[in-house]
C-alpha cells in the first residue's frame, strides 16, 4: 500500500538557523589569513565565556571532544569511576570509557529525564570500592539539573561535577535568591557544549569547554592540541610534548560561524521560550495522555528539545504507529534517548542494571519540531497532526 502524501514541507525535531550575515562571516574568514588556529577562534572563546558568565571558555571540534578533553584535563585514570545518567547521548558515558574509567549509571526523575541528588546518592552506593572522579549531570532537553545538590554529594565523595550542557545554552536558573547562567560553572570543575545543527547556535560541528580554573583551561588547550607545548624561551620552532593529546582543534572558519551565531543567542532563546508556551497553551487539551516533560522550579530553560510524555497504552496507539503518523503529516519527531545503560556494549561490561525511573522515561518520551525558524501556525500543525495521530 502506498504511503499517503506529506501534508506541507517535512518539520524536523530540530535544524539549524543560517542567516546572510552567517554567511558573510564565513565568506570573510575563508578571505582572511588564517583558516585554523588563528585570532577567531580565541575572539569566539572569549566571547562565549562572557556569553555564559565563566572566566575561561576552550574551543575544540565537538561536543564529544569536549567531553573527551575534560575527563583527560581532570587526569581519571583507568579503574575510577564517573557517574552518568543513563538518560542522555551515548558520549556522556563514552567519554568515561575513553580514559579507562569506569561508568556507573545514575537513573533520572521519570517525568524530567533529569538526574536528581536522590538518583545520585543510589548511584554512589554502587562504586564497589572504586574511586569516583567526576559527576556528569545532563541538562536534558534544556533544563537545568539541581547543581548545589548534585554538587555538595560530589564533594562529599571526593568527585567534582562537569556539566553536560549542550542541550541548555542560554538557559538560567535560580537557586535561593541567586541568578545563575548554564556554564558559569560555579558549581562545577566544567561544562561542556556542542554546536551541532540542532542545538541552539550552529558552527557545523563544534564543541565548547568552560571553566573558572585557569590550570584547567591551559590543560584543555594543550591538550587540543597533541599535547604539545612550547617552553619559555624556547627556539622559535621548538615543541614538546609532555604526554599525548588530540587534534581536537575547532578551525576559524567554524568560529566565525559561532561568533555570529552567538551573536544571535538573544533572539534564538527569546524564539525557543515563545515557541515552547505556544506548545504548553496548543497541548493543553490533549491532557492526560500528554503532557510536556516536567520543568524543575528552579530552571528557566532555552528549550532544545520540546518533549512530550506520551502514554500510549493509555490511547491505544504505539510509539512508532505515532512516529509514522507524524511523518505522514510532515512532523519529523525524535526519541531522547534509549537509556544507555541498555546499550550492548554497557550490559556486555556490567551487566543488567535496573533503572525503573530512565526506563519509564523513555517508555512515554517523544520529541517534536522545535527551532527558531518554525512559526505559531507550525506549532498549530505538529498539535494538531499528534491529535490525529493518537485519535485524541
Amino acid at each position: 500500500m502506498t504511503a499517503a502524501p506529506m501534508s506541507g514541507p517535512l518539520l524536523p525535531y530540530g535544524r539549524q538557523t543560517i542567516e546572510d550575515d552567517d554567511i558573510a562571516a564565513v565568506t570573510e574568514a575563508l578571505r582572511a589569513d588564517f583558516l585554523t588556529t588563528g585570532p577567531t577562534v580565541a575572539a569566539f572563546e572569549r566571547a562565549f565565556a562572557e556569553a555564559v558568565g565563566a572566566r575561561h571558555a576552550v574551543a575544540c571540534a565537538n561536543g564529544t571532544a569536549a567531553l573527551h578533553l575534560a575527563m583527560l584535563a581532570l587526569d581519571v585514570k583507568p579503574g575510577e569511576a564517573v557517574i552518568v545518567p543513563s538518560i542522555t547521548f551515548l558520549a556522556t558515558a563514552n567519554c568515561a570509557r575513553y580514559v579507562g574509567a569506569d561508568v556507573v549509571f545514575a537513573d533520572v526523575d521519570p517525568d524530567s529525564g533529569l538526574m536528581t541528588p536522590g538518583a545520585l546518592a543510589e548511584a554512589l552506593g554502587r562504586l564497589e570500592g572504586r574511586r569516583l572522579r567526576a559527576v556528569l549531570p545532563v541538562h536534558l532537553r534544556g533544563d537545568a539539573c539541581d547543581l548545589p545538590g548534585l554538587e555538595a554529594l560530589a564533594r562529599d565523595a571526593g568527585a567534582v561535577l562537569v556539566e553536560d550542557a549542550p542541550h541548555a545554552l542560554g538557559t538560567t536558573m535560580s537557586f535561593g535568591n541567586t541568578a545563575e547562567t548554564v556554564g558559569d560553572v560555579r558549581h562545577s570543575a566544567m561544562a561542556t557544549f556542542s554546536f551541532h545543527p540542532v542545538k541552539t547556535i550552529a558552527t557545523g560541528e563544534g564543541g565548547m569547554v568552560t571553566t573558572n580554573d585557569a590550570r584547567l583551561a591551559e590543560r584543555l588547550r594543550t591538550l587540543r592540541s597533541h599535547g604539545m607545548v612550547r617552553p619559555p624561551d624556547a627556539d622559535p620552532w621548538w615543541y614538546e610534548m609532555p604526554e599525548p593529546g588530540f587534534n581536537y582543534r575547532l578551525p576559524d572558519i567554524l568560529c566565525a560561524l559561532g561568533l555570529s551565531q552567538l551573536a544571535k543567542l538573544p533572539r534564538f532563546a527569546a524564539r525557543r521560550r515563545a515557541l515552547a508556551a505556544a506548545y504548553r497553551v496548543a497541548l493543553a487539551p490533549l491532557a492526560p495522555g500528554v503532557r510536556i516533560a516536567a520543568q524543575p522550579a528552579w530552571s528557566d530553560p532555552v528549550l532544545h528539545l520540546m518533549t512530550v510524555l506520551i502514554d500510549f497504552p493509555a490511547v491505544g496507539r504505539t510509539r512508532r504507529d505515532v512516529v509514522e503518523a507524524l511523518r505522514a503529516k510532515g512532523v519529523g519527531s525524535q526519541v531522547h534517548y534509549i537509556p544507555v545503560h541498555r546499550q550492548p556494549y554497557y550490559q556486555g561490561l556490567y551487566g543488567a542494571t535496573e533503572l525503573p525511573g530512565a526506563e519509564a522515561w523513555y517508555g512515554r518520551c517523544l520529541s517534536l519540531p522545535l527551532y527558531p525558524g518554525m512559526t505559531d501556525d507550525d506549532v498549530a500543525r505538529v498539535t494538531e497532526a499528534l491529535g490525529a495521530a493518537l485519535g485524541l
